[in-house]
């Protein structure tokens, strides 16, 4: 996350809320971790840093770290994830490959736009 690195004598709190994500993520990598869990990664980024930041947790998974992640950015997550799980109303609806659940058309149809 190179921007952090100009942000380095800056207070957390007094950062931005995507800078914060960052700095979260970026602190929890430093105990090289077996798998990362990830609320929300892009919550509170620009739109224009939403995919450095879904490219930043590919590098992160193919260097070997598991991901488990919730995502309201469906379309992005399920790209992305080799199983992904969608909740309605706290249970588990659907349950595949990613690729899988993007083409499956009740769930384009309830979730994804269509």
């Amino acid at each position: 996350f190179p921007i952090l690195k100009e942000r380095q004598r800056q207070r957390a709190g007094t950062m931005s809320g995507g800078q914060q994500q960052m700095l979260a993520m970026g602190s929890a990598l430093m105990v090289d971790p077996d798998i990362l869990l990830l609320d929300e990664p892009s919550a509170g980024l620009a739109p224009e840093l939403v995919e450095d930041m879904f490219d930043r947790i590919d590098e992160i998974n193919d260097a070997g770290t598991a991901i488990l992640m919730v995502e309201q950015n469906a379309k992005k997550a399920l790209r992305r994830c080799d199983r992904g799980y969608v909740l309605v109303n706290g249970e588990n609806a659907y349950e595949g490959p990613g690729d899988e659940l993007l083409q499956d058309q009740e769930v384009r149809k309830r979730f994804l736009g269509g």
